[in-house]
């Protein structure tokens, strides 16, 4: 119990902090993407953090099983180098109770994972994309921010608004410059509008979205002419284009619900139902591999395994990746688990092929004895 112990907090110390440098990249990197959307006014800033917090289940169920696989091998082949799995295995721990011990703490993430993967994911998922569908419906004055002039999406007009209320719903000291027409010979006739309050009003029954000011003027012409038309109005209206979103309105695969993806007979429904059942088995099938990749030698160096374990993991996670391009593409879902079941025959080889060696070894060197006995005789 005490070495079980020991075991399991060494892997989950390393796996804690692997999992944090990875998820931190994952989320930079992704934030980052989110942010130039947002500058370029693709997305409003205010929704950046609460996508990325929606997003953090999906991003986790993908790191945890690395996390863990990176950090058996850390864990692990520290204890060979330091000479410490030795002095266990002189103790009477053989490699199947090390496969048990670091069977248990693999089951746990697998549980954690499989509940991401199977229900908060999904849900996260669903309510980021909600959020970016909800940026669709968004005009260049949703954008608008407090004594800052901002440029429209076609950059065809520049407005500027003193003062704004926290619900957006009216504005003070409104400056809108924009091109109202070209004319012949390539000249632009530009508008200038001032006033002195504005608001944006729906239309209930067309549900068009409309920009309405207040006691101001317009100021039209072509700059270098002195021909300029000024029009005052206490009322001057103005239709708002609304922004195309780019997000889709039905949910994808990803955002639909477990319950609901079991009823499916939808190639791509049945694609993810089994993806997801498939990462809490990735935990455990990794964490099997993980045990005879870690061995090492003081003389060989405590990383000497890590970049083929690396690339097998990849491999592992392409495959089932394919798999699910294939089942997409309407094949059958055991594309899956063949990909589970060959990596599970790739594990149980790398477990067993040390004994196997010692048995052929000792079988041979007892020949070689009844050999050298009969000669003898």
């Amino acid at each position: 119990m005490i070495l079980f112990r020991y075991l399991a907090r060494e892997v989950f110390f390393s796996m804690f902090a692997v999992s944090t440098v990875l998820l931190l990249i994952i989320m930079s990197s992704r934030f980052v993407k989110y942010l130039s959307e947002a500058a370029s006014g693709k997305l409003s800033p205010d929704v950046l953090f609460g996508v990325m917090g929606y997003r953090m289940p999906g991003f986790l169920e993908l790191v945890l099983p690395l996390g863990l696989f990176i950090a058996i091998l850390l864990a692990y082949g520290r204890l060979y180098m330091d000479s410490e799995m030795t002095v266990m295995s002189a103790c009477g721990m053989s490699q199947k109770r090390l496969v048990a011990y670091t069977f248990y703490p693999a089951l746990f993430v697998a549980i954690i994972v499989g509940s991401l993967s199977l229900w908060v994911s999904p849900l996260g998922m669903q309510r980021a994309q909600e959020l970016l569908a909800s940026q669709g419906e968004r005009s260049d004055f949703d954008l608008l921010k407090p004594a800052r002039f901002m440029s429209s999406q076609g950059g065809n007009s520049v407005t500027y608004i003193r003062d704004l209320t926290e619900d957006r719903a009216k504005m003070e000291q409104v400056f809108i410059a924009e091109m109202a027409s070209q004319e012949e010979g390539g000249r632009l006739k530009l508008a200038v509008i001032l006033a002195d309050w504005g608001e944006q009003v729906t239309d209930e029954e067309t549900g068009l979205r409309y920009l309405r000011l207040h006691n101001g003027r317009r100021y039209s012409g072509r700059p270098g002419d002195l021909d300029y038309q000024v029009m005052e109005f206490e009322r001057y209206t103005k239709a708002l284009k609304v922004k195309k979103s780019n997000a889709p309105k039905e949910l994808k695969s990803d955002a639909i619900r477990t319950s609901e993806l079991w009823r499916s007979d939808e190639p791509k429904d049945i694609a993810a139902l089994h993806w997801r059942f498939s990462l809490p088995f990735l935990v455990l099938m990794v964490s099997l591999l993980a045990v005879p990749l870690s061995k090492t030698s003081p003389r060989q160096g405590r990383y000497i395994q890590m970049i083929p374990a690396i690339l097998l993991y990849v491999v592992y996670l392409v495959s089932l990746q394919a798999a699910r391009g294939r089942v997409e593409g309407g094949a059958h879902f055991m594309s899956f688990w063949a990909v589970h079941l060959v990596f599970l025959v790739i594990a149980l080889i790398l477990l067993l092929l040390p004994s196997l060696r010692l048995r052929i070894r000792a079988a041979r060197d007892a020949k070689a004895l009844a050999a050298g006995g009969n000669a003898r005789a």
